[in-house]
């Protein structure tokens, strides 16, 4: 699992740092295909694992590649690529940290007066999202009075991740469930069960709850359903997985992928290709020539000696479930998400890593650690962090994009979300405003102003 949670080059580090310190580990100097071993003679891809096992375009070829420069190779096999084919509006590879995320949807929402102590709320941010000082302290701090904090807290915790500032795990979770409840119906209990009985939900005590809520027991494990499928008591970790406050907060970029996708012959019609990089150049083993002399090693090195094999030998079989769990895992999103690989942002399909655990019948736990920190390059060039294939809100963003862009009047954002609704897509106007602002698209009226002729 420690394995898995690293991308390529932190393991690479670590594969580099087991040769230094483990006399039984040993890289050879020659290129064999990390999945069937066989032999590589030509510099490339396996030409038997890279090979298409069907005719079909939905089937992707998946392998892992031992390319010493991917770079140079990709570019060379995708001249023929046509990039006409491939859309302008796919991801940035940048990365924002929470606080300047948060920031940027309610920027047009706080008056400037408050502006330093949203930066101070925003900068107090748990690992979790929820605010680590007291509304007395923050009150004191900035000589204004709490009800003035509260009326800023509001706005942060309706911004998304809904619930981030929140005071308590109820508190994030009643915000949850009412910005829920302005697009769809909700639980009749749901309520009243984070109200009064959070420490029966934590613990899943359902009759104990099922009692409190005067109600039958399948009607409170119902509802403990609900909240559990519906609201995240985390908010920050919904989408930043273990954020930090106080550390680097410097937005990364990316420029070594962990895995490339493209079609076979680079052509949108083809199957995709789904290409994990290998974090070696070589071939890792367990020295023959360390085994032989464990038999004629000193009595107090046997033990030590054993050790060290027992360790390459656990390392080179992490690395080779860690590849598997990556595979089974690419071929799952590059078939579910194939339109958004090759068509962009408006044709993501919104997907939980929950879901993809149930489908691979592994833990969640497996599945994060399988997609933190890694990187995806696309079809045109781009590299992406792979967590964006469970990004919620990108195609609701893009579709509003889309909107704004071929819009004849000018719409407001109540009208937006009414066109939106008649796609399939019901959000709030105030959601609406957020992802617009996020885009960096102007409000209705500044709109209509800039396309007055002078």
């Amino acid at each position: 699992m420690t394995l898995l949670h690293m991308n390529a080059a932190e393991l690479a580090q670590k594969i580099e740092r087991e040769l230094s310190e483990n006399p039984a580990l040993e890289l050879l100097e020659e290129r064999r295909c990390p999945m069937c071993r066989r032999r590589l003679i030509d510099p490339g891809p396996c030409p038997i694992c890279s090979r298409p096992q069907s005719s079909s375009a939905d089937e992707p070829i998946v392998f892992v590649s031992v390319r010493d420069d991917y770079l140079q190779d990709y570019q060379s096999q995708s001249k023929s690529i046509n990039r006409e084919e491939w859309p302008e509006d796919n991801l940035s590879a940048a990365i924002e940290d929470l606080p300047s995320y948060v920031l940027q949807q309610i920027a047009l929402e706080i008056a400037p007066e408050d502006r330093e102590i949203v930066a101070h709320i925003l900068t107090s941010l748990d690992e979790d999202g929820l605010l680590s000082q007291s509304i007395l302290e923050i009150s004191r701090y900035h000589h204004v009075p709490p009800s003035r904090i509260e009326a800023v807290l509001a706005i942060i915790r309706r911004a998304e991740p809904i619930g981030v500032g929140s005071t308590s795990v109820e508190q994030a979770l009643l915000t949850q469930l009412e910005v829920l409840a302005e697009t769809q119906s909700v639980h009749p209990l749901a309520e009243r069960a984070i109200r009064e009985g959070m420490n029966h939900l934590s613990r899943r005590q359902y009759a104990e709850l099922a009692r409190l809520l005067v109600c039958s027991l399948s009607e409170a494990e119902a509802t403990a359903h609900f909240i559990g499928a519906n609201l995240n008591p985390y908010p920050a970790r919904a989408h930043w997985g273990d954020f930090r406050q106080g550390g680097d907060s410097t937005p990364q970029v990316y420029h070594h992928p962990d895995i490339l996708l493209y079609p076979l012959d680079g052509r949108t019609s083809s199957p995709l290709v789904i290409e994990i990089l290998s974090s070696v150049r070589g071939t890792l083993r367990v020295n023959p020539l360390f085994k032989e002399v464990l038999q004629d090693a000193p009595e107090n090195k046997v033990d030590k000696w054993k050790a060290d094999i027992e360790q390459a030998n656990l390392l080179i079989k992490c690395i080779q479930q860690r590849n598997n769990t990556i595979q089974q895992m690419m071929i799952f999103i590059a078939t579910l998400q194939r339109a958004f690989i090759l068509q962009g942002d408006r044709f993501l399909q919104p997907i939980t890593r929950a879901k993809v655990a149930e489908e691979l019948g592994v833990h969640e736990s497996t599945i994060s650690r399988a997609v933190s920190g890694k990187t995806v390059q696309l079809p045109n060039g781009k590299i992406i962090p792979m967590e964006q294939f469970f990004d919620r809100r990108l195609h609701i963003r893009a579709i509003i994009r889309q909107i704004v862009k071929n819009e004849r009047e000018t719409l407001t954002d109540t009208q937006i979300a009414a066109s939106l609704a008649k796609q399939g897509h019901r959000i709030a106007r105030r959601t609406v405003a957020k992802y617009r602002s996020m885009e960096g698209i102007l409000p209705a009226h500044l709109r209509r102003n800039l396309t007055k002729p002078a």
